[in-house]
């Protein structure tokens, strides 16, 4: 199935599953690698865990709320990745298709919490 048309669900499981692998490559290496993978861990698997969250929300704004978490999350992830880039501990073509998966979870799930927000109020 194409990315473009995979439920948020299975995407968001799918980005956690290759944020596991690199930081189990960045875990492998000592120092600031290991802090930093720490906190990307964090972030990259909680986007998909509140998108999850979210499916089974009780009302709207708590579907709002868990999406807008997912958001964040992603926010967050993508500044991790860039950083990696940033600070050379990892080449940018190792990195270019999750920090681009990133930005695209970042767009869809900014898109379900505007288009939630919307629907609310009609």
């Amino acid at each position: 199935m194409p990315n473009n048309v995979k439920d948020i669900r299975e995407r968001t499981f799918d980005f956690a599953l290759r944020i596991i692998k690199l930081c189990y490559e960045l875990n492998r290496r000592p120092g600031i690698c290991r802090e930093m993978s720490r906190q990307l861990l964090r972030a990259g698997t909680s986007v998909g865990a509140n998108a999850e969250e979210a499916q089974a929300a009780q009302s709207k704004a708590d579907f709002i709320s868990k999406n807008s978490i997912a958001l964040k999350e992603a926010r967050e992830t993508h500044y991790w990745l860039r950083l990696l880039i940033g600070a050379n501990v990892m080449p940018e073509k190792r990195l270019a298709e999750l920090r681009d998966e990133a930005e695209e979870l970042k767009r869809i799930l900014g898109s379900i919490v505007v288009s939630a927000k919307r629907n609310r109020s009609l």
